[in-house]
């Protein structure tokens, strides 16, 4: 008899979900960056590039944790010179968090790392699995829609003032 579908899903997810997982993916790549971005607090810098400037309690929405655990972490990160606090110009009790150059890189770095032990994970697979995986499993988190065109593999070149902008080039 059959699996449903959907149970087969969810347990892969639940899988995926725990930390023990997701450690097993962020240790390797994190291991070599000084011991302040971990498999912790890699979220919490990856969040303040994808969404910018940032309060804690809006971090801890983004990805799913208490904004003190959010605080602790990001104070690590503070003291690292991965981040910054900068006062809200819209309420002036808040403080947003805010990539440095330093953090841009590490960012950078660390997903390129990350693509590369994913790439490793699915080496062995056939070239039209890693392709429809890679596309069924971005429909699936929203990125994409049915039939939209792939994403280019590649990471985006930046322009000389954006790599500047970032502390990535002189």
């Amino acid at each position: 008899m059959n699996r449903p579908v959907g149970l087969e899903i969810a347990e892969a997810l639940g899988v995926i979900l725990k930390r023990s997982f997701r450690a097993g993916f962020y240790d390797p790549v994190t291991d070599e960056l000084g011991g302040v971005v971990d498999s912790a607090t890699f979220p919490v810098l990856s969040a303040v590039d994808r969404i910018g400037p940032s309060s804690a309690a809006a971090l801890g929405v983004e990805i799913g944790l208490d904004r003190s655990v959010v605080s602790r972490r990001a104070s690590r990160l503070v003291s690292a010179g991965l981040l910054t606090g900068v006062e809200d110009p819209t309420d002036a009790r808040a403080t947003l968090l805010t990539l440095t150059a330093a953090g841009h890189k590490i960012v950078a770095k660390t997903r390129n790392r990350l693509a590369a032990k994913m790439d490793a994970r699915v080496a062995d697979w056939d070239a039209n699995d890693r392709n429809t995986f890679s596309e069924l499993l971005a429909r699936f988190a929203g990125l994409r829609t049915q039939g939209a065109p792939a994403r280019d593999p590649s990471p985006p070149e930046l322009t000389l003032t954006e790599g500047k902008a970032r502390g990535l080039t002189s």
